[in-house]
This record gives structure tokens, sequence and C-alpha cells, in this order.
């Protein structure tokens, strides 16, 4: 691995333990100023809304810009925001709009960094699919481990010292990573062909997007299973406080549970592509969260609750390192920020549908049903894009993709046909 990618990993494993600890401790400080799921629910989405808005212009600019750089001014923006819902939390002035309104920029700092970050890294690495699954295998073993093991923990106990305390800790986080993706080394960006106006650039990368049935089946998971996971993390910390008589504490460890499965699946994400194929893999992986989530909403304890959340993230771990690495792989340098964003905001423009969905669900039915919607939707999206993911397109996709000399190779190796994989 290139030297850089070691400053790379180490950047985004602070944000991360950062990320982990607001990820406990925000639900739980709106918590504290509401008990009413709607509430509570436009905390959740506002988050997301600005991939809804800005999410494709986004990685027409990404294009445009410096990578690097727009990396570490985005989470310098994100530190420096965060000291405000933290003053507000000292002086006892936090209220639920603040709350959305930070969540909202909060999400658009979000959107350039992770964009320029999923750019960025194929270039770092000149493009080898092998090098892109084992780089996003420790991106997501760290991220999952800071975010969602070390974290949530954390910021429970960070929350008992005081509300501010968790806000500040992520700010630190972000500022930490911007400093150390400072020193990345800076690679030239691909020069686009003429100078075309951003809506169309835009428009290019979104239409890149819906024309390839590989990125679209790509594009499509984790759409459908936003609106399926956010309607389950609306209600999580209700769900655990009122069916599983869990306290704070508690519900920490059980976001704790969620990440053991994401660093498991993670690190078996490549053996599984190998064995299965990259295609069959992700099919089978979605599967898996589906049945998980189904058993989380039959879960009448903590330890069957624990237990499914762990399965559910050991599908989501090894989804996020084959889905990723599969479209770095295969979509070129001067489209990754576009077609990057548009991937995501079509996963990001589905958590609002999933927060309020959520919401109303448990605010008319009861606090399960949720979770029973979201296993439905996610079974359902398993069917219907298994054959746009499979193993036979993503060959072929792979194939199409390498650089010439390395199909020159596969076609005169016995048979022809070499895989790449």
């Amino acid at each position: 691995m290139p030297t850089g990618f070691g400053r790379l990993w180490t950047a985004q494993t602070v944000s991360s333990l950062g990320d982990g600890v607001s990820h406990a401790a925000l639900p739980l400080i709106a918590l504290t100023l509401t008990r009413d799921p709607m509430a509570l629910a436009v905390v959740t989405a506002a988050g997301t809304l600005p991939w809804l808005l800005f999410g494709v212009l986004g990685g027409a600019l990404v294009d445009r810009w410096d990578r690097r750089h727009t990396m570490w001014i985005a989470d310098t923006a994100r530190a420096v925001l965060l000291v405000t819902p933290a003053a507000a939390a000292a002086l006892d002035l936090l209220s639920i709009p603040l709350l959305a309104a930070v969540a909202f920029l909060l999400g658009l700092g979000g959107l350039f960094f992770d964009t320029a970050a999923t750019a960025y890294l194929p270039d770092l690495l000149g493009r080898d699919p092998e090098l892109l699954e084992r780089a996003n295998s420790r991106l997501r073993g760290a991220q999952t481990a800071m975010s969602g093991f070390a974290g949530p923990p954390a910021g429970s106990a960070l929350l008992a010292l005081g509300r501010a305390v968790p806000l500040l800790t992520d700010a630190v986080s972000f500022l930490v990573c911007a400093l150390l993706v400072r020193t990345l080394p800076a690679l030239p960006r691909p020069a686009p062909k003429t100078r075309e106006p951003l809506l169309r650039q835009a428009r290019a990368g979104a239409s890149y997007v819906f024309r390839d049935r590989v990125l679209l089946g790509l594009a499509l998971r984790p759409a459908v299973g936003n609106v399926a996971f956010l309607a389950v993390e609306t209600v999580l910390a209700l769900f655990a406080h009122e069916r599983l008589g869990i306290d704070t504490y508690g519900f920490g460890l059980l976001l704790t549970a969620e990440a053991t499965g994401g660093l498991i699946g993670a690190g078996i994400a490549s053996s599984l592509g190998r064995r299965l194929g990259t295609g069959t893999a992700l099919t089978c992986t979605a599967a898996v969260e589906g049945l998980a989530v189904l058993g989380l909403a039959a879960a009448s304890n903590p330890y069957v609750a624990g237990a499914a959340l762990a399965v559910c993230g050991a599908g989501m771990g090894a989804t996020m390192v084959l889905g990723p690495s599969l479209r770095q792989a295969i979509v070129p340098a001067h489209l990754m920020g576009r077609v990057a964003s548009t991937s995501r905001m079509l996963a990001m423009c589905a958590a609002p549908v999933g927060a309020f969905l959520g919401g109303w669900l448990a605010a008319a039915h009861d606090i399960r049903t949720p979770l029973f919607a979201a296993a439905g939707l996610l079974l359902t999206m398993t069917a219907v894009t298994a054959s746009m993911t499979g193993n036979r397109r993503v060959e072929a996709a792979l194939r199409a993709a390498a650089p010439a000399d390395v199909r020159e190779a596969e076609e005169s190796a016995v048979g022809g046909s070499t895989p790449l994989r």
C-alpha cells in the first residue's frame, strides 16, 4: 500500500471515533428534549437533506476541485461548527431546531468530504481492484471499530459528564483528521476535455449511473437500504428503552454489538468475493441484512436484539467493502466524483423517507412496526437487484475497465477468459 494510505487511514479512523461518540450521544441528547417520534425523525432526517439538495452538484464540484484540499477544508469547517451546539448545551439553550440545523450543516460538510475521499482513493492506489478492496476493507473495518465499537460506549459515558462533552470530542476528531489530510500527497486531477457548465457536468455523472446496470444496481441497494435502516435508527433508542428495558449505557453497548458484526463482515468481505464472486456475495449479504432486521423486530430481550444487530452489521460491513471497491474499479477517473455523489445522493435522499416512515409507523401503530416494515423492504430489494449485479455482469465490467495491457494478457491466456478477481 502507498505510504499516503496509512495517513488517510489514520485520519479517517480518528474522525470515525468522533462520529461514533456523536452517533450515540445525539439521539440521547434529543431524548432529553422530547419523546415525540416525529421530532426525533426531524433531527435524523436533517443530516441527510444536503444530499437531496446538493448531491449531484457537489460531485461535479469535487471533480473540478483539488480533492485533498476539499477534504481538509470540509473537516475544519465541521470542527468549527460543532462549537455552536456545545456552547448551547453548556448554556442550557439546546433545542430540536438547533440540533436539526447542526445535523444539516454537518451533513453538507460530509457530502464534500466523503465524495472527495471516494474519488481520491482510486487515484492514490492506481485504480487497482485488489488494492481497492484491501484498502476499503481496512477503512471500513476502522470506521466500524471506531464509530460503532469504541465510539458509542464512549459517547454514552461522556454524556454523563455533560451534553457539551461528546460534541466537543467530535469537533476535536474533525480537526485532527483535517490536519492529517493536509499531509497527504497532492495528486493530479483528471483534466476535462472541455470546460462544460456545472449543471451539464452534473447531469453527465447522473446519466452515467442510470445507463449502467451494474452501477444502478450498486446504487439501488443502499438507497432502499437507507429507507429501511433509517426507519430502524429513528426509533431504535425508543425501542431499546421501552421494549427491551435498556438504559443509556446499555444503548451504547447495543450499538457496539452491531459494530462487532461490522468488523467481522469487513474482514471477510474479500474472502466472500473470491469464493462466491462479488455479485453473488452482494446478494447474500443483502439477504442477511433483511433477515437480521426481522430478528431484531421479534426480539424480546437485549441479548437477542444484540445478536440480530451483530448479524446485520456483518452483512452491512461486507457490503460496504465490496460495493464501493467495485464502483471505484470500473468508473473512469474524471467521472469518479460525480458517480460517487450520485450513488450516495440516491442513498441519502432515501434516508429522510425512512426516518419519517419510521416515526410515522411508530406513532400510528407501535414501536416494532417500523422494524418489520424495514425487513420487508430489505428482502424485496435483494430480489429486485440480484440480476443487476450478478457475477457475469460484474466480471464484464471489470474487464472493460481494465487497462489495455491487462485485457490483452487476459485474451492471450488459456481460454481467453481468465478472471481479474
